[in-house]
């Protein structure tokens, strides 16, 4: 069966499947044309010697692909936002009644944060959880500050960066007040948490992650 596999065309075959033989010296030629397309790396000389004592293992070359980098999509940056005013409140939008389910939402929150503000909750928890919640949406008083002016100031907290609160107030006057020199509390449910602003000067996705150390006295 072997023998008949590789059994080279007759004439006769040749013939009748119209296949033309190919002359010693023809085949001779591909052959070495194939070897040196197959094995560029070796000469004539060494490839016939090997051929001669044991089987070669044609190598086989496969072209590299080329990584295509991908373009990460970038973000605005501040000064692109600031520019186009992003986070600006317009006039129109300066409304305190425009942002009580926003504070009716803050309270739900906290609530949830804290298990259930219940009247033997401890009031350090709750100091606790409130150092790293998110503020959006507090009802939040300035109580001192070395800033006469900014004292008594009291609203919902609409936005918070680094270093300010910006609060709107009943009178619908949105205030910015600064975190530096300041203190504040925060009011819900009966307890009052104080909130010193010289050590607060954190965005709040900072905050989530910071560690904050009791301390008996803070200074403004």
């Amino acid at each position: 069966m072997k023998g008949a596999t590789y059994r080279a065309f007759s004439q006769k075959e040749a013939k009748e499947l119209e296949v033309q033989l190919p002359g010693a010296q023809q085949a001779e030629a591909f052959v070495r044309a194939f070897l040196k397309r197959s094995m560029p790396r070796m000469s004539q000389q060494a490839c016939e010697d090997q051929l001669q004592r044991k089987a070669v293992v044609l190598e086989y070359f496969t072209r590299r692909k080329r990584k295509e980098k991908r373009k990460r999509s970038k973000g605005l940056s501040a000064r692109q936002r600031r520019e186009l005013h992003l986070f600006d409140i317009t006039a129109e939008q300066q409304r305190y009644n425009l942002f009580l389910p926003l504070h009716e939402l803050w309270k739900q929150y906290i609530r949830d944060l804290c298990g259930g503000l219940k009247p033997d909750t401890q009031p350090q928890m709750i100091q606790a959880k409130l150092l790293k919640a998110d503020l959006h949406g507090a009802l939040i008083s300035v109580t001192k500050s070395k800033c006469p002016s900014y004292v008594g100031v009291t609203g919902i907290l609409l936005q918070e960066t680094k270093h300010v609160f910006k609060i709107i107030t009943k009178e619908d006057r949105l205030k910015v007040i600064p975190k530096l020199n300041c203190v504040f509390t925060v009011e819900i449910d009966g307890f009052v948490s104080y909130i010193y602003g010289s050590k607060f000067q954190l965005r709040s996705s900072e905050r989530s992650a910071k560690k904050f150390k009791a301390k008996g006295t803070v200074d403004l």
